[in-house]
C-alpha cells in the first residue's frame, strides 16, 4: 500500500489534477522515475532504436524502456503516437496514458485525442476507459466529441450517445461546431435506441447547420428512419440527396428491405447506377425475408461476384423458412468452391436447426466446424450447445460443453442449463449453477430465467422459492416478469393453484397475458374450472381474442362435462371470428423436413403416415392395452367420434411416419407447435415399450423423452 501511495504521489508532483481514483493504474504499472533496472528488459535512451522497437512490435520492451527515456517535446509526441498506433490492451493503454502525465503531454491535443480514439474504436472493452480520459481533458475539440458520441452510439446504452452531442452543442469549450460525422454518430445512436423523436430533432439541427443533404448525414438518416420503421421518411431523404453514392442507395434499399417493403426494394435495386456485393445481398435478404425464395435464386445466379455473405444469406434464408434440403445444398456447393462462412452467418444456421429440430443437418454442420477449425470460437460452441439441446440430444450438448476451451462465457453456462432444464432435468441444472458460481462468473438474470425454468419443469418447489430469493437477496437482480412467470409455472404445475393465484395478485408489476396464460394452463392440468373462469376473465381485458386462451377454457370445460359451456365458448369464437391455431408436427427424415397438420389427408405423405398409424393404434390395443383418453374432445359427440378425433392429432401422424421411414433403432425426433394432448402423451409411452423405440417430442413449452414406456416429464407437464 506504500508503493501505492507513493506511485500515486510522484504522478501528483506533476502538477495535474487527478484524484487518486482517476489513476488507480498507476500501482500496477511502471514507475517512470526509477532506475531499478528490473523495471526495464533493456534500455533504449535514442528514440529511433525505441521506435525501431515499437515498430517490431516488440511493445513489452518498449513500454519496460519508457523508464530511462528522455528526448524533447516533439520526439515523445511521435513516441506516444506510435506507442498508441501499435497497442492492443487495456493496460498498455494504462501505460501509455500514464506516461503522457509524467511528460506534460496528457493535454496534447493531438496524443489524447489519438489515445481516445484507441480505447473507443481499436480496443474492445475500452469505451469506459475512454471516457475518463475525454472527461479530463480541459477543452476537447469535435474530433475527441465524435469519437465519444461514436463509441457510445454501438454501446449498450446508445441513448448517451445523444447526451454526449447535446453536451457537445452546448459547451462553451468546444473549437467548432458540430461536423457531418457528429450528426453521422448521434443519428447512428438514435437508430440504435429506436428513438424517432430524438431521430427527427436531430433531422431538425442537421438542416439548421446545412448538413442534411451530406452523402454522410444523409445515408445515416435513411438508416435511423428505417430502423425506426418510418421507410417513407427514409426515402423522402434519399431522394433529397444530391449525388447519392452506392453506400446511399445501399442504405435505402435497406430501409426497404428492413420494413417489408420488398416491391420498394426492388425499384431501387432496378435504378442504381452501380451495383456492388452488399447491393446484391441487401436484395437476397430481402427476398428470403420475404419468402420470395425463387427470386432470391435468381438474384443469387446473376449476381456478378458472392462472397461469404451472399452464401450466408442463401443458406440462413432457405433454412428460416423450413427448406433444409436446399440449405444443405447451398452449404455443400458453398464449400464445393472453396468459400469459408463466417463466424455469424454458421450461428444463425444452427439457431434455424435448432427452431425447426432439424439435427441431421446440425450434425453435418457441426462435422464441418470441427474439420473447419471453428470449434475454439465461443459463441459457434455455445450455438452448438443450444442447437443439440433444442433438437433433443442434451447429452451431446454436454459433451460439447465439457470440450470447450477454459474460458467459458456466461452464455456458455447459461446456455447449458437451459438446456438441462427444457428437459426436466433440473439436478443436473442446479449442480451446473454451483460449477459456474465456483469458477468465478457470476449468474445473471437470464442464467436465473434458466435455473427458474430448471425448477418448475423438474418439480422442485423449495428449491425455485430458494433461488427467487436469492436472486433478490444476495444478487440484487430485480425480478422482472420472466422470472415471475417461471415462479407462476413452478407453483401451477405442481398443483399449487390458490398458491400460484396468490402469488400473481401479489406481483409488484402488472401480470401481463403471459402470466395468467400460464396459470389458465395448469388450470387445465388440474381442472380447476371455477380458477381457470376468474383467469380467463382476466385474460380477455388484456388480449380478448387470443384462440388458444378460448381453446383453453373448452377443453377444462369439456374435461367436466359441462358441454353447454362447451358450446357457449365455441359459439363466442364463432361470433368474434376467432380461429383455432391448427396444430402441426414436424419430423426431419433424411435430411428433409416433413409437416403434418391434424386431421388433413389431402397428400400421399399423410395418407402414408394414416396407414402406418392404423396399424400401430391396433397393435397398441392388443398389446399395450390402449384405451383413447376422449376427455380433451371439445364435442359432446359418441365415444368412437372421439377416438377417431384424437386419432388424428399431427404428433400421432409424425410419428408413424417416422416409424415408416426411419431405419429401425433411430431416434424418432418430433417438433409440435401446440401442448402434447394426454392421450397423445399416452400413446407415445405406450409406443416406446411396444416398439422399443426411442421418441423425443419438444411441444410449446419442454421436451418429453419416451422410452421403455416412461417419458422424461414423469408425467409433469
Amino acid at each position: 500500500m506504500e508503493e501505492d501511495g507513493f506511485a500515486a504521489t510522484k504522478l501528483f508532483n506533476c502538477g495535474y489534477s487527478y484524484t487518486y481514483d482517476d489513476v488507480i493504474f498507476l500501482p500496477h504499472y511502471i514507475d517512470f522515475s526509477t532506475d531499478d533496472v528490473s523495471f526495464s528488459m533493456r534500455r533504449v535512451p535514442l528514440l529511433s532504436s525505441l521506435m525501431d522497437t515499437v515498430t517490431e512490435g516488440a511493445m513489452a520492451a518498449a513500454m519496460a524502456s519508457l523508464g530511462g527515456f528522455e528526448a524533447n517535446m516533439n520526439s515523445t509526441e511521435q513516441l506516444c503516437l506510435a506507442l498508441i498506433h501499435k497497442c492492443k490492451a487495456l493496460k498498455t493503454v494504462k501505460q501509455i496514458q500514464a506516461f503522457t502525465c509524467k511528460t506534460g503531454l496528457d493535454t496534447d491535443r493531438l496524443v489524447a485525442g489519438k489515445l481516445i480514439f484507441h480505447c473507443v474504436v481499436s480496443i474492445s472493452d475500452a469505451l469506459d476507459y475512454g471516457r475518463r480520459v475525454f472527461s479530463h481533458f480541459p477543452d476537447p475539440d469535435v474530433f475527441m466529441y465524435n469519437t465519444i458520441i461514436r463509441g457510445l452510439a454501438e454501446s449498450d446504452a446508445p441513448q448517451s450517445a445523444i447526451a454526449a452531442f447535446t453536451e457537445m452543442r452546448r459547451g462553451s469549450m468546444v473549437i467548432a461546431p458540430p461536423d457531418s460525422f457528429s450528426f453521422a454518430f448521434v443519428l447512428k445512436g438514435a437508430a440504435n435506441y429506436g428513438s424517432l423523436r430524438a431521430g427527427v430533432q436531430l433531422h431538425c439541427q442537421a438542416i439548421r447547420h446545412g448538413l442534411d443533404t451530406h452523402i454522410f448525414v444523409g445515408t445515416t438518416l435513411v438508416s435511423a428512419y428505417a430502423e425506426c420503421g418510418c421507410v417513407g421518411s427514409a426515402k423522402k431523404v434519399f431522394e433529397e440527396m444530391r449525388e447519392p453514392n452506392v453506400v446511399a442507395w445501399n442504405a435505402v434499399v435497406t430501409a426497404c428491405v428492413r420494413c417489408g417493403d420488398v416491391k420498394g426494394a426492388v425499384g431501387m435495386f432496378d435504378r442504381m447506377p452501380i451495383r456492388n456485393a452488399t447491393s446484391w445481398n441487401v436484395m437476397l435478404a430481402g427476398y428470403t425475408k420475404a419468402g420470395e425464395l425463387e427470386l432470391a435464386k435468381k438474384v443469387f445466379l446473376e449476381m456478378p461476384v458472392k462472397d461469404d455473405v451472399s452464401w450466408s444469406t442463401m443458406i440462413s434464408g432457405f433454412a428460416h423458412n423450413g427448406c433444409f434440403y436446399e440449405a444443405l445444398g447451398f452449404f455443400r456447393e458453398l464449400r464445393r468452391v472453396g468459400m469459408r462462412p463466417n463466424e455469424v452467418s454458421l450461428t444463425v444456421v444452427l439457431s434455424m436447426c435448432a427452431l425447426a429440430g432439424a439435427i441431421e443437418f446440425g450434425k453435418v454442420l457441426h462435422g464441418f466446424l470441427e474439420k473447419s477449425g471453428f470449434l475454439w470460437i465461443i459463441s459457434v460452441n455455445n450455438a452448438l450447445i443450444h442447437t443439440y439441446s433444442t433438437c433433443g440430444n442434451v447429452d451431446m450438448a454436454r459433451l460439447i460443453f465439457e470440450g470447450m476451451p477454459k474460458s467459458k462465457s456466461i452464455v456458455s453456462w447459461t446456455t447449458m442449463i437451459a438446456g438441462l432444464a427444457m428437459h426436466g432435468r433440473g439436478e443436473e441444472a442446479i449442480q451446473l449453477l454451483h460449477d459456474m458460481k465456483a469458477s468465478g462468473i457470476r449468474p445473471d438474470r437470464v442464467t436465473f430465467i434458466s435455473i427458474l425454468y430448471a425448477c418448475s419443469h423438474a418439480g422442485l418447489i423449495e428449491e425455485g422459492r430458494t433461488y427467487f430469493s436469492k436472486m433478490v437477496d444476495i444478487y440484487g437482480i430485480e425480478p422482472a416478469i420472466e422470472h415471475y412467470g417461471c415462479m407462476v409455472d413452478l407453483y401451477g404445475r405442481a398443483g399449487k393453484l390458490q398458491e400460484a393465484y396468490d402469488f400473481v395478485c401479489q406481483m409488484p408489476i402488472s401480470p401481463t397475458a403471459i402470466i395468467w396464460r400460464t396459470l389458465l394452463g395448469a388450470c387445465s392440468i388440474h381442472g380447476y374450472v371455477e380458477l381457470a373462469e376468474q383467469v380467463k376473465e382476466r385474460l380477455s381485458e388484456l388480449e380478448p381474442n387470443d384462440s388458444g386462451d378460448h381453446v383453453l377454457l373448452s377443453n377444462i370445460y369439456a374435461i367436466a362435462g359441462k358441454w353447454k359451456d362447451v358450446a357457449a365458448v365455441r359459439r363466442s369464437m364463432t361470433d368474434q371470428r376467432i380461429k383455432k391455431t391448427p396444430g402441426w408436427s414436424m419430423i426431419e427424415v433424411d435430411k428433409m423436413m416433413y409437416t403434418f397438420v391434424a386431421g388433413e389427408k389431402h397428400d400421399k405423405i399423410t395418407q402414408e403416415a394414416y396407414e402406418k398409424l392404423r396399424e400401430i393404434m391396433l397393435k397398441l390395443r392388443v398389446e399395450g392395452g390402449y384405451v383413447p383418453e376422449v376427455g380433451s374432445v371439445l364435442h359432446d359427440i359418441e365415444e368412437e367420434e372421439k377416438e377417431d378425433s384424437v386419432s388424428r392429432h399431427s404428433e400421432k401422424l409424425a410419428v408413424a411416419f417416422g416409424m415408416e421411414r426411419l431405419r429401425e433403432g433411430k431416434i424418432i425426433r418430433i417438433v409440435k407447435n401446440l401442448r402434447v394432448c394426454r392421450d397423445c402423451h399416452t400413446v407415445m409411452k405406450l409406443i416406446s415399450r411396444v416398439y422399443r423405440l426411442e421418441i423425443v417430442v419438444r411441444d410449446r413449452s419442454r421436451f418429453h423423452t419416451f422410452r421403455d414406456g416412461s417419458c422424461s416429464c414423469r408425467d409433469y407437464w
